[in-house]
Order: C-alpha cells, then structure tokens, then sequence
C-alpha cells in the first residue's frame, strides 16, 4: 500500500503571530507542535520571513529553534495570481500581501492556507472567490482555515 502523503500546510504571518498573543498562544501551540511531531509539512515563503522581520519577530517558529521537519522555502513569482485576486475585488488593494500569501500557498501546492486572519483570509465568502479563481486559472483550489481546525485533537 502506497503511504498517504502528509497534509501540505502554508501558515501565514498571523500563525507566527499567534504565538505572542494570548488569545491564540495555546492553539498555536498545539499547531507547532503538530509540525515538529512529523504531522504534516509547511511551505513558508520569503514574504511570510520578510513580514515577521518588520514586525521585530525571529524569522523561526516561536521558542527560536527552527523545525527540522519537511520546510520547503518557496521562492516562487506569484505577483499574476496575486494581482488576479485583487484585481476581481477578492481583497482590497490594501491586502496586497494577503492576496500574495495565496498565491504563494496555492502556486506552491499548499493543501492548506492557516491563518488567524478571520477578516481577509478564514472567511467564508472570500475563500469562495479565491477558489472561483483559482479554478479558472487553471489552480487547485486551496483550503484557508485557522490552525485549531488543522490539529482538532489537541
């Protein structure tokens, strides 16, 4: 029998984030956890780096050491998918970095998009458009959801 391929998992900035903020430090702990036990793989991208760097947080998971499991850097140009969803009205102009977090999960072949960000990201109606478009861009669709619902057992 073919082994199943672990879960595909692009956290955006927030996920870091979330390690510094009460109200998401457990589950955001349960979600580093889950990555440095082998459950599944994370895609980061130089724009996830760059963002936690302008925001004066170490460029590594919180507690400083870097995973040794299954990081794959993605250094992919993304800017025609991103400017795709912001030009249908998917985000605002203003969520530039949103849109290209996206872009980057899914040209990256993300399974997942984790965020804690419910206004732009873990919405219902927003990931409607993100897939619409990425299924006529010739994408998979990507899941966008907050990283409680990607290790419920914890």
């Amino acid at each position: 029998m073919e082994p199943i391929r672990r879960l595909r998992a692009y956290p955006d900035t927030s996920v870091f984030g979330g390690a510094f903020d009460a109200a998401f430090a457990t589950l955001s702990a349960g979600f580093w956890r889950a990555l440095t036990q082998g459950r599944f793989d994370v895609l980061l991208s130089d724009l996830t780096i760059e963002e936690q760097r302008s925001a004066g947080r170490p460029s590594a998971r919180p507690g400083g050491a870097q995973p040794e499991c299954g990081l794959a850097f993605l250094r992919i140009v993304v800017e025609e998918l991103a400017d795709v969803y912001l030009g249908r009205g998917v985000l605002p102009a203003s969520m530039a970095n949103d849109a290209a977090h996206v872009a980057v999960a899914t040209v990256g072949g993300a399974d997942i998009l984790t965020s804690w960000n419910f206004k732009h990201l873990v919405n219902v109606r927003r990931i409607r458009l993100f897939q619409a478009v990425n299924i006529e861009m010739g994408f998979p669709t990507l899941d966008i959801r907050n990283p409680a619902e990607v290790v419920p057992n914890e």
